[in-house]
């Protein structure tokens, strides 16, 4: 494909090439109206039930609540829904053992604080955190403008010339902060600011320094990240106002696979190292036969760049919308099928088995809820996400579940639950020292001859879980690569099981906070309808802003600026110059 190289970057012309080879297909099973109905007499009922089990959908023409089954064939796990239009099934796992040895760490929990009065018994047509909601917010995501600086073919959401403007004011971002503060038992102690682009507000900073005022121990933006490798100042802005993260788009190592901001990374990353932060997460909006050859590659780009990167979040793309069954063959990709994917081309240095569900968090949160008095449950389904981490000894790429025994250890936290549970009593010289006993037991699941050798891990642990503070479990995330997976639902794999349990959330000026999962992908009832009611219309947007012009807020990448980073020293020492981890 000849390189595209002026205009505003849109996408359209990269993906149409991309997608003309399909390398290969997921084959959905037949399955007819009398086997649906066996499965679903013999499904189990409630939460981690076996296959085959039963949940509830949705219908994606009737946007109907309807009854569907989980179950497994031919090593996969599926879910089929009774639509009035017939039945739908789409993968919902592409592995079945993997999904269920992360069922086996699923984790239950209940909020005591709702913001709507529904009962949930129309989930998730009334949504609000209510009482059938498991989970409090991990993440809390609000969106601050749907104005963006790219034009993205496939995007719905940012503002079209004339169109009404969603920006809210600081008033109402200082409420709903303070609303997810209020949950109980846990209040939200992370924030991403959100878009649309939301380094477009001249009054970022004064935003970011409001969610520190309100308590938020990490501060976390979500960008393309174009206005920061052009403005050096704006990212030692955000870095002194209190933004730990940027949660940068980065869909792949070319111009074709990653057309948003290829050319700008370097620029990005310069400024970063110059202004000492923030770290950066890579974020991979993940979609079969565009981008999955390249997952191995990101993570070894990463790895080249861990003075400043701290992980990677692969999101296997949520096919919003109606999408015929000839797309999704082609275009989706669950948790376990990017996970063998990485396995592959990281030829078995990250394995299925270094994975873990996001659950066997809340396994943990008890140590530290008792131990540093900070109650942080992430407890979405067990479907939901994956994670790891790996560490780079020179020139070693060591998963850390090939030194540690984390299943053991964190077996070992819940045999000890009665006593950790006491520790709410004790003096601070009793935990430490009963954080000294446990530390010294957790060396028993620590194998030393396969651990890292350049660096003390077991000092860097040993700091997590004697202090316990968020500094020190920081002080852990310096060292390592954090991989993870999060996988948001649409209409066509939606299991209100997994809504009920979703952990990172949005909330609206109307006082709501709404899972991610409901806010998305039912956008006529939550995102797009409050949004709408919120909004400037474009007339008084502009009466606002008199000098403001649509135009003004795109980016006009140039052929001069593309020729110029090819012939840079910047652009060699970011992508080319770099070592193969792999192999």
């Amino acid at each position: 494909m000849e390189e595209i190289t002026e205009g505003i970057p849109s996408g359209e012309r990269e993906f149409g090439e991309l997608t003309k080879k399909v390398r290969d297909l997921i084959e959905y099973p037949e399955i007819g109206e009398e086997e649906f109905h066996e499965l679903l007499t013999k499904a189990t009922k409630g939460y981690g039930g076996a296959l085959p089990h039963r949940t509830w959908s949705l219908c994606p023409e009737t946007r109907k609540v309807v009854p569907a089954v989980v179950w497994e064939k031919d090593g996969k796990v599926w879910i089929t829904k009774k639509c009035p239009e017939g039945l739908i099934t789409d993968v919902y796992y592409e592995d079945v053992e993997m999904y269920k040895r992360f069922e086996e760490w699923r984790y239950d929990f209940k909020i005591k604080s709702y913001n709507v009065e529904n009962t949930g018994v129309n989930c998730p047509f009334d949504c609000g955190l209510c009482p059938r909601h498991r989970s409090h917010t991990n993440l809390l995501n609000i969106v601050l403008t749907n104005r963006c600086n790219l034009s993205c073919w496939y995007c719905f959401f940012y503002a079209k010339e004339g169109q009404p403007i969603y920006e809210p004011t600081l008033e109402q971002i200082r409420m709903m902060l303070r609303n997810a503060k209020k949950e109980q038992p846990v209040g939200a102690n992370a924030v991403q600011f959100t878009g649309g682009e939301p380094t477009l507000r001249d009054d970022l900073i004064e935003i970011i320094k409001i969610a520190k005022e309100e308590g938020y121990d990490h501060v976390q933006l979500n960008t393309d990240g174009i206005k920061l490798a052009f403005d050096p100042e704006l990212v030692k802005k955000i870095r002194e106002a209190g933004v730990n993260t940027i949660y940068l788009s980065y869909d792949g190592m070319t111009p074709k696979t990653n057309w948003k901001n290829h050319w700008e990374v370097p620029l990005i990353f310069e400024n970063v190292r110059k202004a000492g932060g923030p770290g950066i997460v890579l974020v991979p909006t993940t979609i079969r036969n565009v981008n999955d050859h390249e997952l191995g590659a990101i993570i070894n780009f990463g790895l080249n760049h861990l003075d400043i990167v701290r992980g990677v979040n692969f999101q296997p793309i949520s096919l919003v919308g109606r999408v015929p069954k000839k797309e999704r063959e082609r275009f989706r990709i669950t948790i376990p099928g990017a996970i063998k994917r990485i396995e592959e081309q990281t030829n078995g240095t990250i394995a299925k088995e270094d994975w873990y569900p996001i659950p066997i968090a809340g396994h943990i949160a008890r140590f530290f809820e008792a131990f540093a008095g900070r109650k942080y449950y992430m407890t979405s389904h067990f479907g939901c996400g994956a994670a790891t981490y790996v560490f780079l000894d020179e020139d070693r790429v060591v998963p850390i579940s090939r030194f540690l025994d984390v299943e053991g250890f964190v077996e070992f936290l819940e045999s000890k639950a009665e006593e950790i549970e006491k520790w709410k009593t004790l003096r601070r010289l009793q935990k430490l020292k009963l954080g000294a006993e446990i530390f010294l037991k957790f060396r028993s699941f620590y194998d030393e001859k396969y651990a890292p050798k350049s660096f003390d891990v077991l000092r860097i642990i040993r700091e997590a879980f004697t202090h316990g503070t968020y500094e020190a479990l920081g002080q852990f995330h310096y060292k390592t690569l954090f991989l993870g997976m999060m996988h948001f639902m649409d209409e066509y794999n939606y299991d209100v099981e997994r809504v009920e349990r979703c952990v990172i959330h949005y909330a609206m000026p109307d006082g709501r906070i709404v899972p991610f999962c409901t806010f998305n992908v039912i956008p006529e009832l939550y995102r797009d309808k409050v949004q709408a009611q919120f909004s400037y219309t474009w007339g008084e947007w502009k009466a606002l802003h008199p000098d403001w012009e649509y135009q003004k807020d795109k980016y006009v990448r140039t052929k001069e600026f593309v020729e110029k980073m090819k012939e840079s020293e910047l652009y060699r020492k970011t992508y080319i110059d770099i070592k193969n981890y792999f192999g």
